[in-house]
């Protein structure tokens, strides 16, 4: 008989990286990716975020193994993939989350703080996506999820933060092209692109400038911002059977702020 349609969801005995999951969404998405049974890496460059998040998945009830690295360091980034091989036999899924921005007009933004941000959301996406697939063509197959944003498909009006708009479009088209690359060799590639989240970001936004943060909220014709549980079922979804014939995808999770 076959396996009913929930069972697709589930990742049992699934190796997961997720990078940029010491906290904030990537724990979240981690999070997520273990309750569907998955074995988690938890990757990030901040060693007591790490540990925090670790020990805090393990009293879930999830299998996780830390791994302090940089994404954009080819060495790191390839003993990373060598030890979730050791110790789970193989990578099935790798969520690429780990990002970092900045904040300047364009013309006074500085070249240091281009090449950063390009440099980790995209290149970051680069480094670990190509160790990853080689053991996953070794394996026959896999799913990568692309963490993008809508910011990759619309300006952001005040934001000062072109520079990741352009990181985050590049993440998109590379996504799609990857797709089509390793499509032949039974990666699927993904991505998804959140809308305006709670982070400790928006926060600060809230408390420095809360006229303009109300006004953010209020165009989201769901009139919120996304918390958490939002992106759970999306990050599960792109990494499962239940979305085998899906690739090459930019799932928007932003409450139809792009839609109007």
């Amino acid at each position: 008989m076959a396996a009913g349609v929930l069972e697709s969801f589930r990742l049992e005995g699934q190796a997961a990286i997720v990078t940029g999951a010491g906290r904030g969404l990537g724990l979240a998405m981690a999070r997520a990716l273990g309750q569907a049974g998955a074995l988690l890496t938890l990757v990030d460059v901040n060693q007591q975020d790490l540990d925090q998040a670790a020990a805090a998945l393990r009293a879930e009830g999830s299998q996780s193994l830390p791994v302090l690295a940089d994404v954009t360091s080819a060495a790191e980034v390839e003993d990373l993939v060598r030890q979730t091989v050791r110790a789970y036999g193989g990578v099935h899924v790798l969520v690429n989350n780990a990002g970092v921005t900045t904040r300047a007009p364009f013309e006074d933004l500085e070249q240091s703080d281009w090449e950063k941000v390009l440099q980790v959301n995209l290149g970051g996406v680069y480094q670990v996506s190509r160790w990853t697939a080689r053991q996953m063509i070794q394996q026959g197959g896999g799913s990568i999820v692309n963490i993008a944003s809508i910011s990759g498909l619309v300006g952001n009006r005040g934001g000062n933060n072109s520079h990741y708009c352009a990181s985050k479009g590049g993440v998109i088209a590379l996504t799609r092209s990857l797709a089509v690359e390793w499509a032949p060799k039974g990666i699927r590639v993904n991505a998804i692109a959140p809308g305006y989240f709670v982070t400790p970001m928006t926060d600060r936004l809230k408390q420095r400038d809360p006229d303009f943060y109300n006004e953010l909220v209020g165009r989201v014709p769901l009139g919120r911002f996304g918390e958490d549980r939002d992106l759970a079922g999306a990050v599960v979804y792109l990494a499962s059977r239940a979305s085998a014939f899906v690739t090459g995808h930019v799932l928007v999770v932003d409450g139809a702020y792009t839609a109007w």
